[in-house]
């Protein structure tokens, strides 16, 4: 099952795209795509489809065509899916923490010079950053070098505290999506070495479209693609990471306590600007995003 949130900033709806692809209204179940409602038992796709078969779920006005899929260079630049539609929103509401790791991808890894972690690098990402798929990316006042990445996204729908194998991580995910770790290398590398610093701009992390459940996609070979202006940038598969999702998890809950709702990043594919094969991105620059199963995103670049 996939969860989204569509309408406007701020008065997004939360739905639910079903397996025959209808769009229902979740707000006969929840008010908005929350922790509390990925934590909630038996679990949000059963609550969904309990409702559903009880004929508590109405369809979404509006919403015709938001389960369609986009797949390989043909959908990239192709508008028309979203011609008279809702606008996407991120599909989880006001994540606690957003939590990324660097350097997870062995070819992203050898384009930068960096030796393969030994363990996974850790960061914060402020969690007010994250936006629509489709919504503006803003270039911060003074940057030079803003940056894209392509990444799969972890979402939490179970605390995660001490997990003890990488099963018991995995039981706490509650989904998948693809993020837009956008950073500003300027700020993260030649200014003090903080990468929060150019990791938490406004409007730095895209996500979505779509929360895509675990038994609908498999973490350990999506192909990821990235484009600006139609240039192919990124083209990896996330079986080229270093550490898995549910490692990542266990990993991770030895040091912070996961709650539900709160977002993983998990590394990007070689092709960032930083290598040095590309121009950063400037004001009017179109950058879109696809992932296998997970949906697409589309944003135009605009300067703050």
């Amino acid at each position: 099952m996939k969860f989204a949130r569509l309408g406007p900033v701020g008065s997004e709806v939360p739905v639910a795209i079903d397996t025959d692809g209808a769009v229902l209204d979740l707000r006969g179940l929840t008010t908005d795509i929350t922790g509390a409602f990925l934590a909630s038992e038996p679990g949000p796709a059963a609550l969904v489809r309990q409702a559903r078969e009880a004929g508590d779920l109405p369809v979404l006005d509006g919403a015709e065509g938001h389960d369609a899929e986009r797949h390989g260079d043909e959908g990239l630049g192709d508008e028309g899916h979203r011609a008279g539609r809702l606008r996407r929103g991120a599909p989880v509401a006001r994540p606690g923490k957003v939590v990324c790791i660097g350097l997870n991808y062995r070819d992203h890894a050898a384009e930068t010079g960096a030796e393969i972690p030994t363990e996974p690098i850790v960061f914060m990402k402020d969690p007010m950053t994250v936006i629509g798929p489709d919504d503006q990316v803003l270039i911060p006042r003074g940057s030079t070098k803003t940056d894209w990445e392509i990444e799969l996204a972890v979402v939490i729908g179970r605390t995660a505290r001490y997990c003890a194998t990488d099963e018991d991580a995995a039981a706490c995910i509650a989904g998948y999506a693809i993020a837009n770790d956008v950073s500003e290398r300027a700020f993260q590398l030649e200014r003090g070495e903080q990468w929060d610093k150019g990791k938490s701009c406004e409007t730095f992390n895209p996500l979505g479209p779509w929360l895509v459940t675990p038994d609908e996609v498999d973490p350990a070979a999506i192909p990821l693609l990235l484009t600006v202006n139609g240039e192919r940038r990124q083209d990896g598969t996330t079986a080229d990471m270093v550490f898995r999702p549910a490692e990542i998890v266990r990993y991770l809950s030895q040091f912070m306590v996961l709650y539900p709702g709160d977002v993983i990043s998990t590394g990007t594919p070689a092709g960032v600007a930083l290598a040095g094969h590309a121009p950063y991105l400037r004001p009017g620059d179109v950058v879109e995003l696809t992932a296998d199963g997970l949906g697409s995103q589309r944003q135009t670049v605009g300067a703050a």
